[in-house]
């Protein structure tokens, strides 16, 4: 079927015969792309030209009405659930009630159909009008396309709404680039996003819109390469998104991602996210030369009378203000001198860049090409000068950003550092994430530049954090992949081989300690001292925890708080005694507080559990900031089940449990026995939090076996499905290598999900070990458990014994 077959299939038949052809076009494996959506545009109209035809003539309407395609359908982009943008538009010399008949036979037949629609009947002067005043419906009248009627009135329409745009452009250009600039403030970078919106989002459809009206204003022009092919990217992942959910939808939602990898014919779901975000860069990074070139005009047409008058209409050159060899500023942005030679000079795309981020200017568009089109390749090792620069350009704080935007556009990043290849818009599918990764990497050197008069070689942490994730475009553990790579990558841009070897450590390192810190009992000598021979020497521990703050804060939210911040520093103190030559002490468990002794006291008396609920309106400054404010302390008697009890208490109140702690408090001599405290960080999922008095009775009928919990959390899945479509990675459980002398440490990573920790409890009681400690806590949508456990003598499993334990956790945990 061609287009010319669909067309005419629909003048000739009514509603039904253009929904038919519809659907199969739409369903027709040899269409795809920009040839269906051309198709469909054409399909929509020759069915409504028949629909305004049959009731101009049944109606007797004037000659003087045209309909017109507006906004995306006047471009012809109609995806398979698109708006129709329609104008009925007249010259004023029908009738009100004749026009709204007319406009009835037409826009009735598109509802029936279920076709979403956005109409208006106007004259060419309330056209005009109606522009003046909104900027969106000036936008969306610079697409008008005829589409039936009188095709003079289009054709003026036409030609009178560019003319006013182009007059009016130095006042109408400033208004859109505000509106584009509170719409990415609104829905983020859609080069970043884990659930994007196609249209909204930074570097989307609508800035792909916004810059064919720059262009129409003759103001100033978008960069042309690569941008029809980033809007046909996105444009086709929102048919397959529309024709997957059967919705009109532009935002990418997790669970739809492999439903519509697969009908682009794409590997996976991270294939489909890193097109969509390699499109976004584009259309980002040409609005972004676009509006400065806009900004450079309109500061010369305002300039240009007082010039005139004051040098007698003679023209001046722009001033040119020397920044480093070879570069200058010039009106704002960062040009090349017109002595520069990159054809001789190999540093020189460094040194520019470096340059214009200590002076926070952007590069402009034609020096990045000529440097990308001439420089020479750096030698092997690269010359200091050239480590030097790259190190400036990664010190200078945010604006090192744009600049290392603008080199990757041009290919030169990857010119410079080859492996970055694997881990450019390379997404990362987690919520604790905010970034890609090489902006994640990118970010973090711009935090550790704010930290680099913490350490005795800024140029190493800025390397390392740059390059500490560079491991994850390779299959396996990114730290152990990342180690190689980052002393390869030192050696050829020129470290000696003891740097390399720090930036290497650094790398592979690089989660040690916020991870022992977080999941370790800092208590136990083990610990201590496994951190302290993993780091090696003052130095590399000096830069590790300034890497590890820089790292978590460009992670996101949830990934650092002044909690994990203290922890780290108790633990880097702990880990700088012993490199100074101090043994390890093995300290005692901190005595309980005043509230804990008090509570468990009660319990051992009453011989049930007691209960604490706190709420804060704020943290404390020592406290997690992930939950929370809200704290929970159980006391209850030692005895097997009470830590998947009350965990599968929490969860049938829709309680999330953030952080936990899990200690046994030996009590006085004259008192006797052991009283197990549980110190719980907790949010309700939505709703108020539940009264202490109703979890304690919980509690108690879950300790004696009458509370169904498992039924309870079933019944709450069954209610409440989650989403389905995203497939977490598998739990994985593990004895940690170098645990502790006292325990035996089993982690445990997992999918954070209502009632996990309880399923973790149940393995763990089955398995008849007594935990000793547990170290809980939830980063996003995921949850990283230690247990300290042992056997019934009291210490440490056995190497088979605790192997036979991670597995039957993984197992229950799988099932």
């Amino acid at each position: 079927m061609t287009s010319v077959d669909v067309r005419t299939e629909a003048e000739d038949s009514g509603p039904g015969g253009y929904a038919a052809a519809r659907l199969r076009l739409l369903h027709q494996e040899a269409w795809s792309g920009p040839p269906r959506r051309s198709a469909l545009a054409e399909l929509t109209d020759g069915w409504l030209s028949g629909l305004f035809a049959a009731g101009a003539a049944d109606l007797a309407a004037p000659r003087g009405a045209a309909l017109v395609a507006v906004g995306g359908y006047g471009r012809g982009e109609l995806s398979p659930r698109s708006d129709l943008d329609l104008l009925l538009l007249h010259d004023g010399s029908a009738g009100p009630g004749a026009l709204a008949a007319l406009a009835d036979r037409i826009w009735y037949p598109v509802w029936d159909l279920g076709l979403s629609l956005d109409h208006s009947v106007r004259t060419p002067a309330e056209a005009r009008a109606t522009a003046a005043d909104d900027l969106k419906v000036q936008l969306g009248l610079l697409d008008a396309r005829h589409v039936a009627g009188d095709l003079g009135l289009t054709t003026a329409l036409r030609a009178t709404v560019l003319a006013d745009w182009r007059n009016q452009a130095p006042k109408r250009l400033p208004e859109l680039r505000e509106l584009c600039a509170e719409r990415a403030e609104r829905q983020g970078e859609l080069s970043h996003l884990l659930e994007p919106d196609l249209k909204e989002a930074r570097g989307g459809l609508r800035d792909v819109t916004a810059l064919r009206a720059v262009a129409a204003s003759w103001l100033a022009d978008a960069p042309r390469e690569g941008l029809a092919e980033a809007r046909r990217a996105l444009l086709d992942v929102r048919d397959a998104l529309h024709l997957t959910t059967g919705r009109a939808t532009d935002r990418l939602a997790l669970q739809e991602q492999d439903q519509v990898a697969a009908e682009l014919g794409l590997l996976d779901a991270d294939t489909l996210l890193r097109q969509v975000y390699e499109a976004a860069r584009t259309i980002s990074y040409a609005g972004d030369v676009t509006w400065r070139e806009v900004s450079r005009v309109l500061r010369a047409r305002g300039a240009r009378p007082r010039l005139r008058g004051l040098l007698g209409g003679a023209r001046t050159a722009a001033e040119r203000s020397p920044l480093a060899e070879g570069v200058v500023e010039q009106d704002g942005e960062v040009v090349l001198a017109r002595a520069a030679r990159p054809e001789r000079d190999p540093v020189l795309p460094l040194r520019a860049a470096a340059a214009a981020a200590q002076a926070g200017l952007p590069l402009s568009l034609h020096a990045v090409r000529h440097l990308a089109a001439t420089a020479r390749p750096l030698p092997t090792p690269w010359p200091a000068e050239a480590r030097e620069q790259l190190v400036t350009l990664l010190g200078a704080g945010r604006p090192t950003v744009q600049v290392w935007e603008a080199l990757e556009a041009e290919g030169l990043i990857t010119r410079l550092l080859p492996d970055w290849e694997r881990v450019r818009c390379r997404p990362q599918r987690n919520a604790v994430h905010t970034w890609t990764v090489d902006r994640h990497l990118v970010e973090t050197a711009v935090r550790a530049s704010a930290l680099t008069r913490r350490v005795g070689r800024p140029d190493l942490l800025l390397m390392a954090g740059l390059l500490h994730d560079i491991g994850k475009g390779w299959p396996g553990d990114h730290s152990v992949a990342g180690e190689i790579i980052a002393r390869d990558v030192a050696t050829r841009i020129g470290f000696d081989p003891g740097d390399a070897a720090v930036l290497a450590r650094l790398v592979r390192h690089h989660l040690l300690l916020v991870e022992t810190a977080t999941r370790r009992d800092l208590d136990d000598p083990a610990t201590v001292k496994t951190v302290a021979e993993a780091v090696g020497t003052q130095g590399t521990l000096e830069l590790l925890h300034a890497l590890t703050e820089a790292d978590a804060l460009a992670t996101g939210p949830a990934a650092w708080s002044s909690w994990r911040g203290c922890l780290v520093t108790d633990l880097v103190r702990r880990v700088g005694a012993v490199l100074a030559g101090n043994e390890p002490v093995e300290r005692p468990e901190p005595p309980a507080s005043a509230e804990q002794e008090r509570l468990a006291l009660e319990a051992f008396r009453t011989g049930g559990p007691v209960l604490s609920l706190r709420t804060r309106a704020e943290p404390a400054p020592e406290e997690p900031a992930e939950g929370l404010g809200v704290e929970l302390l159980i006391a209850v008697p030692e005895r097997p089940g009470i830590l998947a009890a009350a965990a599968g208490v929490l969860a049938t109140h829709r309680l999330t449990v953030r952080t936990a702690e899990l200690r046994v408090l030996e009590l006085p001599s004259e008192v006797g026995g052991s009283v197990l405290l549980l110190d719980w960080r907790v949010a309700a999922e939505y709703g108020s939090l539940p009264q202490a008095a109703r979890l304690r009775s919980d509690l108690v009928r879950a300790l004696d076996g009458s509370l169904d919990i498992a039924g309870r959390l079933a019944e709450r899945d069954a209610a409440y499905p989650r989403r389905r479509g995203v497939l977490a990675p598998p739990p994985r459980v593990a004895v940690a290598s170098a645990g502790s002398r006292r325990a035996t440490v089993i982690e445990v990573r997992a999918q954070d999900a209502p009632g996990l920790l309880h399923r973790i409890g149940l393995a763990l009681e089955a398995a008849g070990v007594r935990v000793r400690s547990a170290h809980v806590s939830t980063l996003g949508a995921n949850a990283v458990d230690a247990f300290y456990v042992t056997g019934a003598d009291g210490g440490p499993l056995a190497g088979e014994r605790a192997t036979e334990v991670a597995r039957g956790v993984e197992a229950a945990l799988r099932g």
